[in-house]
C-alpha cells in the first residue's frame, strides 16, 4: 500500500511541476475573464461530465457561496445539477443537447461559459461552446492531453499536459480554486 500511495503522490507532483512551468500565464488570461464578467455584471456558466461535472458543481457553490473571504454572492450556475433539465433535455434532444439547451436559454451577450472535460472531445460541452460563440459569451476550457477539440473554441484553454485522468483533475480543481482566489481578491473590500 505505501508503495502505492508514494507512486500516487509522485504522480501528482511531477504534473504539477509541469502546470507551474506552463499553465500561470493562461490561468492569469482565464482568472482575469472571470473576473471582468463578474465586474460587468453577467454570469459564468459552468460544466462538464462526471467527475468534471461534480467539479462544475464546486466551483459554482465558491462563488454562490465565498471561496475564503466573505462578499457578497456571485453568479455561478452549474448546468449539471437540474435533473429535470437534464433528463427532459436528454431524452428529448440526446445527451449530446444536455448543455448546449441550457446555454441557450440562460446565457447572455457576455457571459463566460467554463466548460470542463479531461480529454476535450466531449461532445455535449463543444455543443454548448458553439451555441455560446454564436451568442457573444467569452469561453474557458479545463482540459487535458492535447486539448481536444475544445481548443479551438477556447478564449483560454487551460491544458493540463497529461494524460492521466486523476492528474487532470486534481488541476482542474486548482485552477478553479485559483480562478476563485483571484475572484475574492478582485472583490476584496466589496
Amino acid at each position: 500500500m505505501k508503495k502505492t500511495i508514494e507512486k500516487e503522490f509522485q504522480a501528482h507532483l511531477e504534473t504539477i511541476q509541469k502546470v507551474i512551468e506552463t499553465m500561470s500565464e493562461p490561468l492569469e488570461k482565464a482568472s482575469k475573464l472571470a473576473v471582468d464578467t463578474l465586474k460587468a455584471g453577467n454570469k459564468i456558466l459552468i460544466f462538464g461530465n462526471g467527475g468534471s461535472a461534480a467539479d462544475a458543481q464546486h466551483i459554482a457553490a465558491e462563488l454562490t457561496g465565498r471561496y475564503k473571504t466573505e462578499r457578497r454572492g456571485l453568479p455561478g450556475i452549474a448546468l449539471t445539477t437540474d435533473t429535470s433539465a437534464l433528463t427532459a433535455i436528454g431524452n428529448d434532444y440526446g445527451y449530446d443537447r444536455v448543455f448546449d439547451r441550457q446555454v441557450e436559454s440562460l446565457a447572455n451577450e457576455g457571459d463566460l461559459l467554463i466548460g470542463i472535460s479531461t480529454s476535450g472531445n466531449s461532445r455535449n460541452v463543444i455543443n454548448a461552446f458553439e451555441v455560446g460563440k454564436d451568442l457573444g459569451c467569452k469561453i474557458i476550457g479545463l482540459t487535458g492531453r492535447d486539448g481536444g477539440e475544445m481548443d479551438s473554441y477556447c478564449d483560454v484553454n487551460l491544458i493540463v499536459p497529461s494524460n492521466d485522468t486523476p492528474r487532470i483533475q486534481e488541476m482542474h480543481i486548482l485552477f478553479g480554486h485559483t480562478i476563485c482566489q483571484l475572484i475574492d481578491d478582485a472583490y476584496e473590500g466589496n
